[in-house]
């Protein structure tokens, strides 16, 4: 009787020194964080800077600082559902700042009721797929990439990889989007000053008829045509993700160069178009890169490919999640130094640079409204410097 009385107080020490600990766990974090990703399904570049806060901070289910929710992967149709994951992140006390990493359709409205209640609680938003005077209205911060500037930047480093073509491959839809149709126009001009041949080219919309299959079979097909037609000196540039796979397939096999993807990351068209799995390196960019940039140097392909380093979601999720915790702290505001500051805290050896959004009607500029680039990483080469060089502000007003 006296062993199993011993044994009940021993595994009742136990469980009052795990809740004792999970108590100081908890009143570790002076506050918590909450930010909104996609599913790894959807969004798995966002999802990996969501995660590496938690490694750095813990886990608010734990009692550390991040509270990490998702999306749905059907956000258009369910709208609701992403109000409602963003305003119950406010129903925690300890929430200071709340980042949707890709601000979704319905962030605006979310912000809105949060702010309502909960003024104090700081907004970051991220990628916004609702226009900037909309999401600008009422989120502190948004950063987006800088579309503009690598409408300058793209053909410019197209030319320093070797390129004397260039080639933008497109659709009548997305070239019905403002933001898509001004850095084609900027890549244009750009093309003209600097002696690159210019060369617009239409392949199928993968929502139409065709499908993903067909519109990256099309690509598949004219790549050694347009590389036949242009010369293998041709650097490509496509703004839809189901063209980027099979269009740095076909660099790779036949020639001509891709600066980066539409949507730069390690993690777009490479690992499909050269076969490889990195599921071992997940999170860890640089690993990526140097895994993939082994294959295209082993392909012959050296100095024709390019990528940022860090995947633009990633980068966006980690650093706002950053500059969240700098701003409660009250060790950082809401400039482009201090978002540029906390990308190198979180994610060591990046090259970033930044700009305010400047609304090309009006004229005016948004304080609350960033737009970052990378500089392009060549395989086998190594960066380009692109963030050193200025764009000339002829190209901003370009519409």
């Amino acid at each position: 009787m006296s062993k199993l009385r011993s044994l009940a107080a021993i595994l009742a020490a136990v469980a009052l020194v795990a809740l004792c600990g999970c108590g100081l766990a908890e009143a570790a974090a002076p506050f918590h964080i909450g930010i909104m990703t996609g599913t790894v399904s959807q969004q798995e570049d966002e999802l990996r800077g969501a995660e590496k806060l938690m490694e750095i901070y813990g886990d608010e289910a734990h009692g550390g600082m991040i509270k990490h929710v998702t999306y749905p992967d059907n956000f258009m149709q369910e709208m609701e559902t992403t109000i409602s994951q963003l305003v119950g992140l406010s129903d925690d006390p300890m929430m200071k700042a709340i980042i949707a990493s890709t601000a979704v359709p319905g962030t605006t409205e979310a912000y809105r009721r949060i702010k309502e209640k909960r003024p104090d609680i700081i907004c970051l938003a991220g990628n916004s797929q609702e226009d900037p005077g909309v999401i600008g209205s009422i989120a502190d911060l948004t950063v987006n990439a800088n579309d503009i500037y690598r409408g300058y930047l793209i053909p410019v480093a197209a030319q320093k990889m070797g390129a004397k073509n260039f080639v933008h491959i497109s659709f009548p839809r997305h070239m019905s989007y403002e933001l898509l149709s001004r850095r084609r126009n900027i890549m244009e001009a750009t093309c003209n000053d600097i002696g690159l041949k210019f060369h617009f080219e239409t392949a199928p919309d993968p929502v139409s008829d065709v499908g993903v299959a067909g519109a990256q079979q099309f690509i598949l097909e004219k790549v050694p045509a347009w590389l036949e037609k242009y010369g293998k000196d041709t650097a490509f540039f496509c703004t839809n993700d189901a063209h980027t796979e099979p269009l740095i397939r076909q660099v790779v096999n036949y020639g001509g160069y891709f600066v980066e993807a539409d949507y730069p990351s390690p993690l777009m068209g490479y690992p499909g178009a050269l076969g490889l799995d990195l599921t071992a390196e997940k999170g860890d960019f640089p690993a990526m890169v140097k895994k993939i940039e082994e294959v295209i140097v082993e392909k012959g392909a050296s100095g024709r490919l390019g990528t940022w380093v860090y995947s633009h979601a990633y980068v966006i999720t980690a650093s706002l999640g950053e500059l969240a915790k700098r701003l409660v702290e009250g060790n950082a505001k809401l400039t482009i130094e201090d978002l540029i500051a906390a990308s190198k805290g979180i994610t060591p050896g990046i090259k970033l640079n930044g700009s305010r959004y400047i609304d090309i009607g009006t004229g005016i500029e948004r304080a609350n409204y960033i737009m970052v680039y990378q500089d392009t990483y060549v395989f086998g080469k190594g960066y380009l410097g692109m963030t050193e060089l200025e764009v000339p502000q002829k190209y901003l007003s370009i519409k």
